[in-house]
């Protein structure tokens, strides 16, 4: 080992290297890495958790209850601080490696940066074959961890100790960079994690990173400047990238300067403030009346951000064909969709010169009033969507009225799946960039309390309102205790109709009957299937915890809830039939050709019909 070595194993190498990461935050220095979460087994906990326990004070690390959750927590928290800040998440090989693939899908879809860290299996193969090892009759080199390569922006498996002086610097490229941004997965046989090699100490310097922002190429930006001068109704699409840009204040400026028309995707939601007065609220098949029936005579839709998935565009039937689009984006790939017009660009750096382009573009007055009048009868709309009615069993929008009437201007709700996301997306209101964080990229069950605990660890001065219908509850609920065991206070509202309430009404839309969704309409004992009580749950994992009988009684516990001092659940039975009626439009899924039911006969010709819409 010369002077300008410094001898270590791989584990420790990775956790100094990990440690000498930084991000520049407007000027302010922080470590890029604000920890680990981490689930031990015989695959990482003798080499990499020997690393981790002399960093703690510095890299800490949390100990979690499900490895699929914990990397949740770990996307949450990266998306609650617009890609800048994340974190990695380890396990040992096997089981606990395959948990984490879903989340690692989740991250690819939605593009958020996160660091996962599996045991691999000896890359020596001496004692083969291990505990948990999965042997493949013709290919030695399958392991679990090949499970993550698809849903992985990157991916290496490091067999000697050295390779990471190549692999890090790739997986942070990935990890930091706009348009490639998504999971880096690094494999770590448990062997080679302990194996020492002398690393050069320059490898450890500090990296202070910094948002990349690339230009729009002149051509492009003036195509897309004259494209919008013609335009008499355009509408723009706030989209998940004017956050992560740090674009809102560039956004407001432009559609402001031109009293233009937006509406806000599922991640896009909050670019505007809800009563903003260009903010038309949600669009697309969880959107607003006011922003679809606008889209549907826009001649010019100006994407921002949006990669334009099918709730967007109303599966491509929302905008007429002769609808002419334009995409801002910083990643080509979604550029280029729907035939649109590319501007290949960050939001921040280009929308001031587009703005500048534009100048005297004649919007149509007659356009503009149209627009503030359906803006004024949507609000009204919503309000009354969000009125208790005083029913046995409250609304989807009753429950989610009274959630948002508690939460302070600062708060933040937190949801992924089921019919929640759409009443959402629709009726919640917020003044707060960062006061609705959805995962609807991937809409993953089981994303709500641990996305919950990432969004809180990120910012601890907001209440975080997770709210999660029972069915996902069901499937994914540890982290409450961890939320617990931490400090990290949430807020959860749990709403119980009894089954997959969402995918219920859209079997019966699609003319099927009630089968397999609603409890009552599955197979059971005779007795049918139990009622839960999440509230005995919930306390049994360390939170405070009860149960209330209608919106009344939950105004008064979201109040005892916000005074609480540590994770508070409150539940109560919901209505699994009732949906927000007004707005949202057609979204395609497949009805069957040939069915011994005449309501699925009639779903198949509705489906027909609606498909001549599409713009293909």
């Amino acid at each position: 080992m010369s002077v300008n070595t410094v001898r270590l194993t791989m584990a420790q190498a990775l956790v100094k290297y990990l440690q000498a990461q930084k991000i520049d935050i407007d000027g302010d220095i922080q470590p890029m890495f604000a920890g680990v979460f981490a689930i031990f087994g015989h695959g990482n906990v003798a080499g990499l958790g020997e690393a981790l326990y002399h960093a703690n004070e510095t890299l800490p690390t949390y100990r979690a209850h499900n490895e699929q959750a914990m990397a949740h927590s770990a996307i949450a928290f990266a998306k609650a601080n617009n890609r800048q800040r994340m974190m990695a998440a380890t396990t040992s090989v096997g089981p606990g490696a395959l948990n984490m693939v879903t989340a690692a899908a989740l991250a690819h879809v939605n593009r958020l940066p996160v660091l996962l860290l599996p045991g691999d299996t000896f890359a020596t193969r001496e004692p083969d074959p291990v505990l948990q090892q999965v042997e493949d009759w013709s290919d030695a080199t399958i392991t679990p961890n090949d499970c993550f390569k698809p849903v992985s922006r990157f991916f290496d498996r490091i067999t000697r100790p050295e390779q990471l002086l190549n692999s890090l610097p790739q997986a942070m490229r990935v990890l930091t960079d706009p348009v490639e941004c998504g999971p880096a997965t690094i494999a770590i046989p448990q062997d080679v994690q302990t194996m020492a090699f002398d690393y050069p100490l320059h490898f450890f310097n500090e990296k202070v990173h910094r948002v990349r922002r690339p230009g729009a190429d002149n051509h492009e930006l003036t195509e897309v400047a004259e494209l919008i001068k013609q335009a008499n109704q355009p509408l723009v699409i706030a989209g998940g990238g004017i956050h992560y840009s740090g674009a809102l204040d560039q956004f407001r400026e432009f559609v402001e300067t031109y009293q233009l028309p937006a509406g806000e995707t599922q991640a896009g939601k909050g670019a505007l403030p809800w009563d903003h007065t260009s903010n038309l609220g949600s669009i697309g098949v969880t959107g607003s009346a006011a922003v679809n029936k606008m889209a549907a005579e826009a001649d010019v839709i100006i994407a921002v951000g949006s990669r334009l998935q099918d709730f967007t565009s109303s599966s491509r039937a929302l905008f007429k064909p002769d609808a002419k689009i334009v995409s801002l984006n910083v990643n080509g790939f979604d550029a280029t969709k729907h035939y649109g017009m590319p501007l290949v660009a960050d939001a921040k750096a280009t929308l001031p010169k587009l703005t500048e382009l534009l100048v005297d573009w004649p919007v149509s007055t007659d356009w503009k009033q149209k627009a503030e009048s359906l803006r004024l009868e949507w609000n009204e709309t919503v309000s009354i969507a969000m009125t208790d009615r005083g029913t046995d069993l409250p609304t989807d929008a009753e429950v989610i009225g009274a959630v948002n009437r508690a939460a302070d201007e600062k708060d933040i709700v937190v949801c992924a799946a089921g019919g929640l996301p759409g009443e959402l997306h629709k009726l919640w209101r917020t003044r707060y960039d960062k006061g609705y964080h959805l995962e609807y990229g991937f809409s993953c069950m089981g994303y709500e309390i641990a996305g919950g605990l990432g969004v809180k660890m990120a910012k601890p001065e907001s209440e975080v309102f997770v709210m999660i219908g029972d069915g996902s509850y069901l499937m994914l609920n540890s982290e409450i205790a961890t939320s617990v065991m931490l400090g990290h206070k949430l807020v959860l509202v749990v709403l119980d109709n009894r089954g997959f309430g969402c995918i219920n009404r859209l079997q019966h839309a699609c003319g099927g009957a009630g089968f397999n969704n609603l409890l009552q309409d599955c197979n059971t004992i005779e007795e049918g299937a139990p009622k839960t009580d999440f509230a005995a749950h919930a306390r049994s994992l360390g939170a405070q915890a009860e149960k209330v009988a209608n919106i009344a009684e939950l105004e008064q516990a979201l109040v005892r809830a916000k005074q609480a001092t540590s994770t508070y659940v409150i539940t109560l039975d919901t209505d699994p039939l009732s949906t927000t009626e007004s707005g949202g439009s057609w979204w395609e899924v497949a009805v069957p050709e040939v069915s011994e039911r005449e309501q699925v006969r009639a779903a198949r010709a509705r489906y027909e019909v609606a498909k001549q819409q599409q713009v293909i």
